[in-house]
């Protein structure tokens, strides 16, 4: 029986999502979560029956909360908020984000605050299930009322309208989701809303960086290590004293990696008398000073992703007692400044692995290896060039650093008049991530080429795995 995740609004965690994101984890719905809804929806219904003006659900939105809708259009106000809302551009989000959007949605109604009905859930898991998913255009959302544009485009395929893309081909709605065997959903009173209101675009992206972050960060190690041991550096400045005087957990945990990485060293014994130089460089001595605390900032931003996955992000909120509250829970300050602070944490693992790059072609300063580390110097450029693209990386990582969460434009008639970017911030973080990949991959290049080199001398343990996997040899 094929393994599914059970969701039901409270315990979804960021390895569970991913696994569904990336791994197409399949999913199920929690039978008390339906109940849960059912009970929410019916104090919506009753709203209906008695024409009550509650906000979203009998009235316009935003600016035009205002304008009560009458009962027989009601059907219409739903459907032509989501058709209204359709208005992304750009690039398209990538599979594995858009799957993770449709999951945290469908975990977000789950809740049961949302005063929709089960259906939404049941369609957003069975396209899940069925690997088939909207094309979502990743411009046009300011995080403020949530990701309006983007969750109204998958809205728009919910309601049978639009596109899906289903093993890489793009096909009418009606058409792949009548393939697949689901209906298109006929939106009841302030579903529309429900589906559009909430953070789940940009917090899908958010975790999805987030897990390959916490790759990098262990990968930004072992290219670390790697470059240490080709520069002859000593393992001294991670001794487990020193950091353990300064109690930073992070620090502290990039020290000892940094040791289980470069213990049995044959080339740092070959050296271990004798040498000169009483300090290496910052960017050797320090990794565990510069890469701990991006430890413990992927901590904090791991807690307050987490939280939002489970989050009532929806407007108005619907309670089993018959009321109905408006408020701004779908304000996406919370994860847009976390991802402006992914993107600058992670500039700092660029930053200091860029240096340790420079270091490996310089010829001044790379402890007696080949110019450029090339035994054919002047005839053959080596990796000059490959430092110079680390570097451009690393200069563009700094520009993506700057936050876009600081950033506000007042939209919907100045309604909503203080907004967070989140969008923004998500696409950054995404781009600097990548960068981040290609500048490690250079530095793993540049410090295998510098470990041949040292030869016969055998380095760390660890760093003699990494070396293997860099330079396969025949299968």
């Amino acid at each position: 029986m094929t393994a599914k995740l059970l969701i039901d609004g409270n315990n979804l965690t960021v390895d569970d999502a991913y696994a569904v994101s990336m791994k197409k984890l399949r999913v199920a719905l929690v039978p008390k979560a339906r109940e849960r809804m059912l009970k929410t929806r019916a104090v919506v219904d009753d709203i209906v029956q008695k024409n009550a003006v509650v906000y979203g659900v009998t009235t316009g939105f935003g600016k035009l909360s205002d304008v009560a809708i009458p009962s027989d259009r009601l059907a219409e106000l739903q459907v032509n908020l989501v058709r209204s809302h359709t208005s992304g551009v750009g690039e398209r989000l990538p599979e594995a984000e858009t799957r993770a959007m449709m999951l945290l949605r469908a975990n977000v109604i789950a809740k049961g605050y949302s005063g929709a009905r089960p259906d939404l859930v049941e369609i957003l898991i069975g396209m899940l299930n069925a690997d088939v998913y909207p094309p979502i255009p990743e411009q046009g959302s300011v995080g403020a009322s949530g990701d309006l544009a983007p969750l109204a485009h998958l809205a728009l395929s919910i309601i049978g309208e639009g596109s899906l893309i289903s093993d890489g081909k793009e096909a009418p709605a009606a058409s792949v989701l009548e393939r697949i065997g689901l209906k298109p959903v006929v939106l009841a009173p302030k579903e529309g809303i429900t589906l559009i209101n909430g953070t789940q675009t940009h917090t899908a992206v958010a975790l999805v960086a987030l897990v390959r972050a916490r790759s990098l960060w262990r990968t930004a190690h072992v290219a670390g290590a790697m470059s240490l041991e080709a520069l002859l550096g000593t393992p001294v400045a991670f001794d487990e004293r020193i950091h353990g005087a300064r109690g930073q957990k992070g620090q502290l945990r990039s020290a000892a990696l940094l040791r289980d990485l470069l213990v049995d060293s044959e080339v740092r014994e070959s050296h271990r008398y004798g040498d000169p130089r009483v300090q290496d460089p910052y960017c050797l001595r320090c990794m565990p000073q510069v890469h701990g605390p991006v430890l413990d900032a992927l901590d904090f931003i791991e807690n307050a992703v987490s939280r939002e996955l489970n989050a009532a992000t929806d407007n108005p909120l619907v309670f089993e007692n018959g009321e109905t509250l408006s408020g701004g829970n779908f304000h996406g300050l919370t994860v847009a400044m976390a991802l402006d602070f992914l993107a600058i944490v992670l500039t700092n693992l660029a930053t200091i692995s860029e240096r340790r790059i420079d270091r490996l072609v310089h010829p001044d300063l790379n402890q007696g290896l080949p110019p450029f580390l090339t035994p054919d110097a002047g005839v053959n450029s080596g990796f000059m060039m490959a430092q110079v693209t680390a570097a451009a990386l690393a200069s563009e990582c700094k520009v993506l650093s700057h936050p876009a969460s600081v950033d506000t434009i007042p939209t919907d008639g100045s309604k909503e008049d203080v907004v967070p970017m989140a969008m923004g911030a998500a696409w950054k973080a995404r781009r600097l991530l990548r960068n981040l990949e290609n500048i490690l991959a250079i530095e793993l290049m540049c410090g295998a080429q510098g470990i041949d080199f040292r030869a016969p001398l055998k380095p760390g343990r660890g760093v003699r795995a990494a070396h293997e996997r860099v330079r396969p040899g025949p299968a």
